[in-house]
């Protein structure tokens, strides 16, 4: 559902529409603050402070598309939950991506706006792009002003830029969190609306307006996966996830939509391992691949096939090796929970972003990468056989991960949005 247009301006001024309530309309025009703020970001480390204005707190977060901006888009909302709990916080998306599941599924509110992806595959189309962009942060703004929204922030992915063309047009302050080691298209046309950024990975900033200037916070994620003990939960994990005793599991991770070139693989992987006892495959393929997979895999001892993970805390905890995309949210969490990877980038991620994310694990040593047109059963079991089958190099490779400052990214990137927030004046009774 859309927030309606702005009304005639009524007596009373109401708080900020509640994340699963009815639309507030737009009687208030939007706070006077800069749009600016002060130039310094938080310092490392910090946590959120308390929020001291008369109003609660109301934050829009434009995220969609993928898991991979939508998921650090709802650990900055948990952020801001754990520092002011009473806290407003609603998402921008569009109706044909994964939130208008995943952020209902976590009890925010979800606007949806008329935009399209930033992408050149659109042929003809990405010449409504221009308007689609107009148009949606025209929408954006008068969400923002619903909401009384003390600050916009833009998580990446297409539905991100209209909301900080929203924010530029309501007069209210906005930051962007770059996610990838190579920015996408949305956020580099974003970052010339706001001098305000924020980066998981230092090596973006030369890829931004501005950047020279951004806060590295690292990739905001949950809260179970940031505070993960993997060994401790290891034995629960494997009886939840109905692990084999014995078997080393390997989990096959294709994203929040599947992979077709990874599901496909660990078919086959399951076919050449057929009668083996000691290991076990674990297949996220989406919900899309799903029949089809398990159709193909029949009653296969060796593996089994899910559209979708919940607990991706108990998949870490009970996995011994992963194979994944290398989106920068799959590559924080394999950074900060430990676990070794075989790592296969997207080959058509803009920027090739997802090679320069998967560097990061494996100029370390924690991973390896495997491009994807060598991606086939055969390859894989020749790669994962062997590290399996060797405890004391998967120990050394999970020990090689840097967590960076992925753990604390959430609460880094909240402490900058309060503090930004906190310059937007009062709206007018």
């Amino acid at each position: 559902m859309r927030t309606p247009p702005p009304q005639s301006r009524p007596a009373e001024r109401p708080r900020p529409a509640p994340a699963n309530g009815p639309s507030a309309d737009s009687s208030h025009g939007p706070r006077q603050g800069s749009s600016h703020g002060p130039s310094t970001g938080s310092q490392p480390g910090a946590r959120p402070g308390p929020w001291t204005a008369a109003e609660p707190l109301s934050v829009v977060i434009g995220a969609g598309g993928t898991g991979g901006h939508i998921y650090p888009g709802l650990a900055l909302a948990e952020a801001l939950r754990r520092a002011v709990p009473e806290a407003v916080i609603s998402f921008v998306g569009t109706t044909r991506g994964l939130e208008t599941e995943l952020i209902p599924g976590a009890g925010h509110r979800l606007h949806t706006v008329d935009m399209i992806p930033f992408d050149p595959s659109l042929g003809a189309r990405r010449y409504l792009l221009p308007a689609a962009l107009l148009r949606s942060g025209a929408q954006c703004r008068t969400i923002l002003r619903a909401q009384r929204a003390h600050i916009a922030v833009g998580m990446g992915g297409y539905p991100s830029a209209p909301v900080i063309l929203g924010a530029r047009l309501a007069g209210l302050p906005s930051l962007i969190h770059e996610s990838n080691a190579v920015p996408g298209r949305a956020n580099q046309f974003a970052a010339r609306l706001t001098p305000h950024l924020a980066v998981a990975f230092d090596r973006s900033r030369a890829h931004l307006s501005g950047g020279e200037n951004a806060l590295t916070t690292g990739m905001p994620i949950a809260a179970a996966l940031a505070g993960l003990d993997r060994s401790s939960l290891r034995e629960h994990a494997r009886r939840e996830l109905s692990v084999p005793d014995g078997a080393r599991l390997l989990l096959v991770n294709g994203g929040s939509l599947g992979a077709a070139r990874l599901t496909e693989a660990a078919i086959g992987l399951a076919q050449r391992w057929h009668g083996r006892t000691d290991v076990h495959l674990l297949i996220k393929t989406g919900p899309a691949a799903l029949e089809e997979t398990r159709r193909r895999l029949g009653d296969s001892p060796v593996a089994r096939a899910v559209p979708y993970l919940d607990r991706m805390d108990l998949a870490y905890a009970a996995a011994d090796l992963v194979v994944s995309r290398a989106g920068a949210a799959t590559v924080a969490e394999l950074a900060t929970t430990g676990v070794p990877a075989v790592l296969v980038p997207y080959p058509h991620a803009p920027g090739d972003h997802q090679t320069h994310n998967a560097r990061v694990l494996t100029d370390a040593g924690a991973g390896l990468l495997l491009p994807d047109a060598d991606t086939t059963a055969e390859r894989l079991d020749a790669l994962t056989a062997p590290l399996l089958a060797d405890p004391a190099r998967l120990a050394a490779m999970s020990t090689a991960a840097d967590p960076g400052p992925h753990a604390r990214a959430a609460d880094l990137l909240a402490a900058r949005v309060l503090e930004l927030a906190s310059h937007t004046k009062e709206y007018a009774a």
